[in-house]
């Protein structure tokens, strides 16, 4: 993690000590390391301690789909890529700009902070409101969004020395699986493919993304007995082959179910390797990759060769990184603030008549965040807009998420003449599903019955909007916002109350 001391290791399944990091990195040779968790302050140090560490230059990398601040505290946090298509809608050119921007700040920011590798963009189409791990990370529900949108992120990053990388191939925008938790099957025809999954990928290609990430799911077309991840015939023969890409391949995490619960901790990483992956990120036990594929040379399985062809793309890659020195910037400042916020608005949608009427002093207000689990939301702390601007106008709190009793008498807490219901609900990876939550139905069903619902303001996926509105009686004003950050929250509320 991002954090510096042992006893705030968050992951402990998967993130080892410090002493045990240093050995790897210093000792056995790990090539890279992934980062999550942290301040911007903290990541920076952090990032100069493993290099110090390494005698050959590391790869930085991060999920940052969403900017720096999505995954380390204090930097440029923005709304999740598909706000991009909804502004794709009515003003293509815009929504172009505005990608690239997106891509540009967040290449600036990762350099700043000491990251070289943005694990972005998605270029998954995401055309299955179902999907459960994909869903709003997606630019699009069509290829051509998707191409016009992820080539412009790329070309904002690439004005950086940083690496981008498309994910995942070949596509895991039409599952209703999470690959972090089970093996999604993928039935469609290899004409099917052609036609939607593939061009993004061909695309960024095209773009010159430096990087293209595997998908843990199994194509029926192209390979009907191994994933994605782990088939020669589809990382080798489509996309090195077929699609001509010449860059690095990297599995996606090796930790996840779909692989490490079925083909064990040690023997992926030789079959990733087999199948034509340059790197290996997050296998489940590191050292035993690494003697696994040491064994695997010896033996004659794999050759010195096929080792050769990796290591020379990635000393190619790292070359790239060392050719060009960083244009230092501020995190989070106004200008990228700004573009942050021109999203946000452009993208939010408002339905039925707002602001708000001012409240009465007799009225009784009760503001009912519902999150999956407050335990772990990065976007709501004391200070947020949805919990001060409520409070400011005499609104008196409550969170709701999985942790609260299901046995909750709900009719207990109906003396409010009034409540503002915000759910904050979008898909998330480890989490298994995209759709509303047991908690959020029942109080939305709740509310109406009680004629209590005031205001609902939906932070997260556009596809639960669709669930709530037909139900929604025209007089309740509806805020729907792709982003959960505080500057989400704040436009929202801005809009909604007088």
């Amino acid at each position: 993690s991002g954090h510096l001391f042992d006893r705030q290791i968050q992951y402990p399944i998967w993130e080892p000590t410090q002493a045990k990091l240093q050995h790897w990195v210093a000792d056995l040779g790990v090539g890279g390391v992934i980062l999550l968790g942290g301040s911007g302050a903290e990541i920076s140090l952090r990032c100069q301690q493993l290099q110090n560490w390494a005698e050959i230059p590391l790869l930085m990398a991060a999920d940052i789909e969403e900017g720096v601040g999505q995954r380390f505290a204090g930097a440029t946090w923005f709304p999740p890529p598909m706000a991009l298509s909804a502004i794709a809608k009515t003003n293509p050119t815009l929504a172009v700009e505005l990608a690239e921007k997106m891509g540009e700040i967040t290449a600036q920011e990762a350099l700043q902070i000491g990251l070289n590798w943005v694990l972005a963009p998605i270029v998954d189409v995401n055309n299955n409101p179902q999907n459960p791990v994909i869903n709003v990370r997606a630019f699009g529900e069509d290829p051509a969004t998707v191409i016009e949108l992820t080539s412009a992120f790329i070309k904002g990053a690439q004005k950086q020395p940083v690496l981008t990388t498309a994910k995942h191939f070949p596509g895991h925008g039409d599952t209703a699986v999470d690959s972090h938790l089970d093996l999604p099957v993928l039935t469609h025809s290899s004409t099917r493919l052609a036609e939607i999954e593939l061009p993004p990928f061909q695309a960024a290609i095209a773009s010159g993304v430096d990087g293209v990430m595997s998908a843990h799911l199994v194509i029926q077309a192209w390979d009907d007995q191994l994933p994605a991840t782990l088939s020669h015939r589809i990382l080798t023969g489509e996309l090195r082959e077929k699609l001509g890409f010449s860059g690095l391949i990297v599995t996606d995490a090796l930790v996840m179910g779909a692989i490490a619960d079925r083909y064990g901790a040690n023997e992926a990483p030789v079959m990733a390797l087999e199948a034509g992956a340059d790197i290996l990120l997050m296998p489940l036990d590191p050292p035993g990759a690494i003697a696994a594929i040491e064994e695997a040379v010896k033996i004659g399985r794999i050759t010195p060769e096929r080792i050769r062809e990796s290591v020379k793309r990635i000393w190619e890659a790292k070359a790239k990184l060392s050719e060009n020195s960083a244009q230092l910037c501020d995190l989070a400042s106004p200008e990228s603030e700004a573009v942050v916020q021109q999203i946000l608005q452009a993208s939010q949608s408002v339905y039925h008549s707002v602001p708000l009427p001012i409240p009465t002093p007799e009225q009784k207000l009760r503001n009912l965040i519902v999150v999956d689990d407050a335990l772990t939301v990065d976007y709501l702390n004391l200070q947020a807009p949805a919990i001060t601007y409520p409070k400011q106008r005499g609104y008196h709190l409550e969170i709701s998420d999985r942790h609260t009793p299901k046995n909750l008498d709900l009719n207990s807490s109906s003396h409010y003449s009034a409540t503002l219901l915000q759910l904050f609900i979008r898909g998330n990876p480890f989490r298994g599903s995209a759709g509303l939550t047991p908690m959020a139905q029942t109080w939305f069903k709740h509310l109406l019955e009680a004629k209590e619902l005031q205001a609902l303001v939906i932070y997260g996926s556009p596809y639960l909007v669709e669930q709530f509105l037909p139900h929604l009686p025209p007089e309740i004003p509806c805020i729907f916002s792709y982003g959960q950050m505080p500057t989400a929250q704040a436009i929202a509320l801005e809009t909604l109350f007088p």
